[in-house]
């Protein structure tokens, strides 16, 4: 496996990366900014954000540009900053846990359960955006929930039967979902179903940047104080044992922590493909298997490239794309080509 050499970008200079992209991406639209209204936009961004925490509302002196930016363009990249980063982030716990470089943070089918509740949000009578996005968050966690309740009622806490438990339940709720777009109504519920599947930040407000910050921000913080005993929980569960780690419990905590990240993110955007299995599996390939670096890399990298998809989602064609389309279509060749320089490596 590569180590991590001086020529690797630390953690800190991926964020500052990801801080250009993110200026460069204000600018990135089929409406035109300039200079001037980027460097006025950010000015007035304090006293915008007062008026939204106190009053809901913006003052009306804000030109149309600066309304563009403060209240369309840069709530949307922050959220994709910040759902990037946490589903990047719960693939690496997830792989670590599992101990595969070829599990992502759907594998206990927390992807089916928020699929399955946005989807019963969409079709029943009267609901808001924020039971849509309630039911998904809830479906999402209870579906984790049930697999790991499922592997210790069965008599075991190994990693292949929480796998098996995970994959049943994940069939369980994509039936159901399928049952739900059966019943939907063809002409008005099932677009709205079939357009959230295949995730969109078009909805971003300020108001998603807090609700998604507060989950991913917490979820990070506790696996990054985690990461050393990743690493002895990698090492097999006598070692972990031998070292003073109850791996169970360990294993436990970790799962919870990254399915309550990976609920709130798809809960919140749709499913994202492939983030969480492709970038942590990257930073393996070319920074090593120590979770010490692993944890952070994979976090300001999965930043990095939601943000860059977001900006192709919006801006190559004259109608948005779901960015889901998008993750799908750069990732899935990406994993290929790590398969590919795997084998060729002799590493599998």
């Amino acid at each position: 496996m590569p180590v991590m050499t001086k020529h690797h970008l630390l953690p800190i200079q991926w964020a500052a990366l990801a801080t250009i992209i993110l200026l460069v991406g204000l600018y990135a639209g089929r409406f035109a900014i300039n200079p001037s209204d980027l460097l006025s936009a950010m000015q007035k961004l304090p006293s915008v954000l007062i008026d939204l925490m106190m009053t809901g509302q913006v003052s009306e002196e804000l030109t149309q540009q600066e309304r563009i930016i403060l209240l369309i363009r840069l709530p949307r990249l922050l959220t994709a900053l910040i759902v990037g980063a946490g589903l990047a982030v719960s693939g690496a716990v997830y792989q670590g846990v599992f101990r595969n470089p070829l599990v992502s943070p759907d594998i206990l089918g927390v992807a089916s359960g928020c699929m399955f509740g946005a989807a019963m949000g969409l079709i029943l009578p009267g609901s808001s955006w924020f039971t849509v996005q309630l039911l998904a968050f809830v479906c999402g966690l209870s579906a984790a929930c049930v697999a790991m309740f499922m592997a210790r009622k069965f008599g075991s806490n190994s990693i292949l039967l929480m796998l098996m438990t995970g994959i049943i339940i994940g069939s369980i709720f994509g039936s159901g979902l399928t049952m739900l777009k059966a019943l939907a109504d063809p002409y008005g519920e099932l677009p709205a179903i079939v357009f959230w599947l295949m995730g969109s930040l078009s909805a971003s407000s300020w108001s998603t940047v807090a609700q998604l910050a507060v989950p991913v921000v917490i979820g990070y913080t506790l696996i990054h104080s985690l990461r050393y005993r990743l690493n002895v929980l990698c090492l097999g569960d006598q070692q972990s044992r031998s070292l003073g780690i109850e791996p169970a419990k360990l294993r436990l905590v970790l799962i919870i922590i990254s399915s309550f990240i990976v609920a709130s993110c798809v809960a919140t955007v749709g499913q994202v493909a492939w983030i969480g299995l492709v970038v942590p599996h990257m930073v393996r390939t070319f920074a090593g298997a120590n979770n010490m670096r692993v944890i952070p890399l994979s976090t300001a990298i999965g930043a990095i490239f939601l943000l860059l998809a977001d900006s192709v989602a919006r801006s190559s064609f004259t109608m948005e794309i779901p960015i889901g389309i998008v993750t799908s279509l750069v990732g899935a060749p990406l994993f290929a080509f790590l398969l590919f320089r795997f084998r060729q490596g002799g590493t599998y």
